[in-house]
């Protein structure tokens, strides 16, 4: 099931919903995946089953649509994951970037071989948030670099669970 905002679904054909129909497809208590697709690598964060934390899980090298499924269904059955956000690179003027197709593109594929809710969030200033929470904690600039892509999962991931948690504080 794809949970989707401001796509044509005339275009694609497929159910497009919003954040708030995606929280109602989720268990209260379940977990999450939180993706950041890039051209070369795609960063995975998860979070606990009250979706309180996101914390980075991996990176994924792209290479065959195939061997992306694999995985991320191997990762989904591992941790008993029920939905997915994948992050979508907007401009910071809200309208979509070059790389905003791409991650829709990746939705809605996956949405036809995986059978839990997927929504996009806006992942704006994710790799900068990432790579300062990097400098704050005196990470050193290889391993900065090389987890940056996970680390932005996190950070996107973190942006949809305080959305998704905005009514209980």
């Amino acid at each position: 099931m794809l949970i989707f905002l401001g796509i044509n679904t005339t275009v694609y054909n497929t159910v497009m919903l919003d954040i708030e129909q995606f929280e109602t497809k989720i268990a209260k208590k379940s977990r999450l995946i939180g993706l950041d697709p890039g051209k070369k690598r795609i960063g995975i964060a998860i979070c606990d089953e009250n979706k309180i934390v996101a914390t980075p899980y991996t990176t994924i090298i792209k290479n065959k649509f195939s061997d992306l499924l694999n995985e991320l269904n191997k990762i989904i059955n591992e941790n008993n994951i029920e939905g997915l956000i994948i992050g979508n690179p907007i401009n910071l003027d809200g309208s979509p970037s070059q790389s905003s197709q791409s991650a829709k593109d990746l939705a809605i594929n996956l949405s036809k071989n995986i059978s839990i809710p997927i929504t996009m969030w806006d992942e704006r200033l994710s790799s900068q948030g990432a790579f300062k929470i990097s400098n704050e904690l005196n990470v050193n600039t290889s391993k900065k670099i090389e987890k940056l892509d996970e680390n932005s999962a996190a950070f996107i991931l973190q942006g949809a669970l305080d959305y998704l948690n905005r009514n209980n504080t």
